[in-house]
């Protein structure tokens, strides 16, 4: 790992250095890696074979006390032999958040990948992003590959202003900072979309976050906006009351 960097209260900017991350290369702006990290006690995980696609029974079937905790990150940006991944540090414990709470250059983790969703169909005249924090490093990637004068309405939910972030891009883009306060994770965002007036043209949606605030979103564009079901790429996530372990 080359530095760690504090974006803001809950936000913490990784760049991590080695040869075989200029292999890894998606067409998507909103690429995701498998993230590999130390055991307590470690200085670097111990990884399973990963020389097919079975390399996830591999990595299930190693023994508890040797498997390594495995979390999917977005890529915020890469450099050929350099990429930045963004964690929200959560006060939850997970392995993720405790592992870049401490983070220093020098420290080793694993990455596998990549992929990607963002793929909007060739007769989009629009986009509307819907996220939380957990989505914030995704949709800044997406802002800021956008063609000159792309049209982007982006609704991103944090806890509050100090969590809010600046993007350089060439879209004509809306950003709309939505602050949760002390409302249930989700009803903010969902609130601010479901009033929103949106531009005319064929839109396409990308909606990422927690799995339920994503379920919603998703339903009240098809159902409420008219928005067709292959204009819409919708992941979750994370849940609440659940680990990513839960959920895979």
């Amino acid at each position: 790992m080359k530095q760690v960097r504090r974006l803001s209260p809950h936000m913490v900017r990784v760049s991590v250095t080695g040869e075989g991350l200029r292999r890894m290369t998606s067409p998507c702006p909103d690429a995701y890696v498998k993230l590999f990290f130390p055991l307590p006690g470690q200085d670097r995980p111990r990884l399973p074979e990963l020389h097919d696609d079975s390399w996830y029974r591999t990595y299930l079937a190693m023994p508890d006390e040797i498997r390594p905790p495995m979390r999917t990150y977005t890529v915020r940006a890469h450099r050929g032999t350099e990429m930045d991944i963004d964690f929200v540090l959560h006060g939850d414990g997970g392995p993720a958040s405790r592992w870049a709470h401490g983070a220093r250059p020098g420290d080793t983790i694993a990455i596998l990948g990549t992929g990607g969703l963002h793929i909007p169909p060739e007769d989009s005249e629009w986009q509307l992003l819907i996220g939380d924090e957990s989505a914030l490093p995704a949709i800044g990637a997406i802002l800021e590959r956008l063609s000159p004068g792309a049209v982007a309405h982006a609704f991103i939910e944090v806890d509050g202003p100090a969590e809010e972030q600046r993007f350089s891009t060439l879209g004509n883009v809306r950003t709309y900072w939505v602050h949760r306060g002390d409302a249930p994770h989700g009803e903010s965002v969902l609130n601010a979309v479901r009033l929103a007036r949106f531009p005319d043209g064929t839109p396409y949606a990308w909606i990422s976050g927690e799995a339920g605030m994503v379920k919603y979103a998703r339903r009240h564009l098809v159902n409420d906006r008219g928005f067709a079901k292959n204009a819409v790429t919708f992941t979750g996530y994370w849940r609440l009351g659940a680990t990513q372990d839960q959920m895979v």
